[in-house]
Order: structure tokens, then sequence, then C-alpha cells
């Protein structure tokens, strides 16, 4: 196996030379990708109808930081774990650092929980009541608190709030309630931490979404300061949007902040990253790459997983999620953008388009795998954990 795909990468790195690719410059961008997975991906979760408990899940928030150390472990791109309050809740927040720091991780993005109270009934940030209002603020301004001790500098908020009937509420006061609220919220965090603002067209509420798209969510951040800026989570479109033109547009202003990276195929569906749609993926990879390369867009992107795994084995997905995120970037970076500016300039569309696609129709694989023995790791990283015997070891070890 090891010999096949060697070879397989010496033909293609003479193919990607006769291209005029710089191979060493995209090994190089691919050692430095960086993937943040959540605390939740490695937890029992379900559908709205039942939770599939499944052997060896992490309960604690230290067995969800010692299994994302072995995505880490087995990709080398994974290196921080996002944190849900109040389900990562913890007495000593320092002690958590310390504990991920000793597997060789770091704290990323704090998400508030803002849809599992009582009280949230008919919204927190937006709710009628300013006694709630106020509840669901301190909860944002505790998060902030926790993003301070472990030095974290993102707030990730997806806010759930809506109407599910019309005239239920007044759509145009509950706007003012959330950007009075998330004023209040901005001026607590210190540079340079920022506010990444997600949304979703809908689910909880089904008449009225508070924060329904992009634009309400870019028009939000441009209200609060410019450290608040757009989260945009694969699954939170209606079907057929172009995420790629939003990415674009966000990058283009300045406003985009971050991923959650899933997929779907009806509606939010937290499905394995690229296991539906993966050209589209490899699509928003490739204005990504756009926006890095010109010198007068200031990219500062937090990538992110956001996924509750409910059938297959928690790390074996993350590591598949990695992996797949990989594989698009790696394609990304193999585009003739020279080549490709050139086509478009001259309004030839067959060849624009036949550029990104032999891009996109590039096996990968072999690149990667040489990438990461370059970086000491296993070529396969799914192969690797599987053969590490630690999916059998938690599942003697974690008890219910």
């Amino acid at each position: 196996m090891a010999i096949a795909w060697k070879e397989a990468y010496r033909l293609l790195a003479d193919d990607l030379d006769a291209r005029g690719v710089d191979i060493e410059a995209v090994k190089d961008a691919l050692k430095a990708q960086r993937i943040e997975t959540p605390s939740w991906g490695y937890a029992d979760s379900g559908t709205r109808f039942h939770v599939f408990p499944q052997p060896g899940a992490a309960v604690t928030a230290y067995q969800k930081l010692a299994d994302a150390a072995q995505v880490h472990k087995f990709t080398g791109v994974a290196p921080s774990v996002a944190l849900h309050i109040p389900w990562d809740k913890v007495d000593d927040y320092g002690a958590l650092q310390q504990y991920a720091a000793s597997l060789g991780l770091s704290l990323g993005a704090i998400n508030p929980n803002l849809f599992q109270d009582d009280a949230y009934k008919l919204g927190s940030l937006c709710h009628p009541d300013a006694a709630v209002r106020r509840m669901a603020i301190d909860h944002c301004l505790e998060c902030v608190g926790i993003a301070k001790t472990v030095g974290s500098n993102i707030i990730s908020l997806w806010l759930p709030d809506g109407t599910n009937y019309p005239g239920q509420d007044n759509i145009r006061e509950r706007k003012h309630r959330l950007v009075e609220a998330l004023t209040k919220v901005y001026a607590a965090m210190p540079a340079p931490m920022r506010l990444l603002i997600e949304y979703k067209f809908f689910e909880p509420a089904f008449y009225h979404t508070d924060l329904a798209d992009w634009g309400m969510a870019y028009v939000l951040a441009t209200k609060l300061g410019d450290r608040a800026q757009v989260l945009v989570d694969l699954g939170h479109h209606p079907l057929g949007t172009n995420i790629e033109q939003i990415v674009a547009f966000l990058i283009d202003e300045g406003r985009l902040g971050g991923f959650h990276f899933n997929s779907k195929k009806f509606a939010d569906d937290d499905l394995t990253v690229g296991s539906i749609n993966p050209y589209e993926l490899f699509l928003i990879y490739n204005e990504l790459i756009d926006g890095e390369r010109d010198p007068a867009v200031d990219m500062s992107v937090a990538y992110m997983i956001d996924q509750s795994h409910n059938i297959k084995p928690k790390v074996e997905a993350s590591i598949q999620s990695v992996m797949n995120i990989q594989e698009a970037y790696a394609r990304a970076l193999l585009i003739d953008r020279a080549s490709l500016a050139q086509a478009q300039r001259a309004g030839d569309v067959v060849m624009a388009e036949e550029i990104v696609q032999a891009a996109y129709r590039t096996n990968v694989t072999p690149l990667l795998a040489q990438v990461r023995e370059e970086m000491g790791l296993a070529p396969d990283p799914l192969t690797a954990y599987r053969a590490s015997g630690y999916y059998e070891r938690v599942c003697q070890e974690r008890t219910r």
C-alpha cells in the first residue's frame, strides 16, 4: 500500500510540475491548515425523536478533549476544540485549559446556549420580557468571562429566537431588543475577541426567525463594530443557495468571521462535511483561497466543524470530516489562477470552467498522504486510528 501511494504521488508531482504548480507551496499550505472540532461532536446526540447512546461516547468535558486529541493526533491539523456552555461547564476552566494543553490542544470558540432553558420559550435576547433578556445577556457575559480565562478570542453565537405564529410578537421591536442586548455583550468583549454571528433561516421558529440569513447577520455585525463578523454554517441555507457567493461577498466586505462546516440533504442535517455535495465545498474553498491571495483583503477566518454524529462513531466521524475538508482545500489549491483570470477576462466561459474542473478532478489522496508522512503522521488517518485500539479502550473505560 505504501509503495502504491508513493508511486501515485511521484506521478502526481510530475503532472503538477508540468502544470506549473508549486507543489512545495501547496504542501506548506496544507500543513498550515487548521480545523477546529466541536466538543459536542464527541458526546451522545440524536434526532428530534430520540438520542441513540453509543458505547464509549464522551460524557465529561475532559473526555471530549481526550477524544478531540485523537483527531488531532491522526490528522495533525485539528489542534483546537470549541466549547458549548453549559454543556461543557466545569468548576475550574483554568484546569480544563491545562488539561487541553497537556494533550496538545487549545480551547477555541465559546458557544453560549440560548435555547435549552424553559425561560426561552418565547426567545432569549429577543424575548418580550426584559428579565428573560437580562438572563440571556448574563449567560453571554458568562461565556465572555470563560473565553478570557481559557485564552479564546471567539464567541460563536447562534440565536434560536423567532416566532411561530403571525401576531405572536412585534418583529421590529424584537430587532431592537437584539441590537440592544448584543451591544452590551460586545462592549464586554476585550480586543481582539470577536463575536461571530450565526444565522438560520428556519427552526425552531417557523413564522419568522430573528436572524434568518447572512444579510441580517451582516447588518447586525456592522451595527456592533469591527470585531463582529458573520459565521457561515453550511447547513443553514435554503436548498439551492449559492453559498460560495455569500462567502465571496463577506470576504470582500471584511465580515467573514468563520465557518461551521457540515453538510445537508434537506434541512439542517449536520451530516459529515463533504458527504452530500463535495463540489460545493471545493467551490467555497476556491473563494477562500482567492481572498487569502488578495493583498487588499484581511482574512481572519475561523474554520470550525459543527456536527453531531448520531449514527457514526464519534471520533471516526470527526476524522472523516477533517479529511474531507483537507481534500477540498488541496484541490482548490491546485486551481491555475493565472490561467483562470485570463479566461475570465477573455469571456471564455468554457475554458474558465474547465480550469476549475481540472483541479476538482485531480486525485489529491497521494498528495495528502505525502504531506502527512512529512508531518510524521500515518498517511491514512482513519485506518491508523482504527488500528490504534483507542475506541475499544474507551468503550471499556467509560461506563454509564
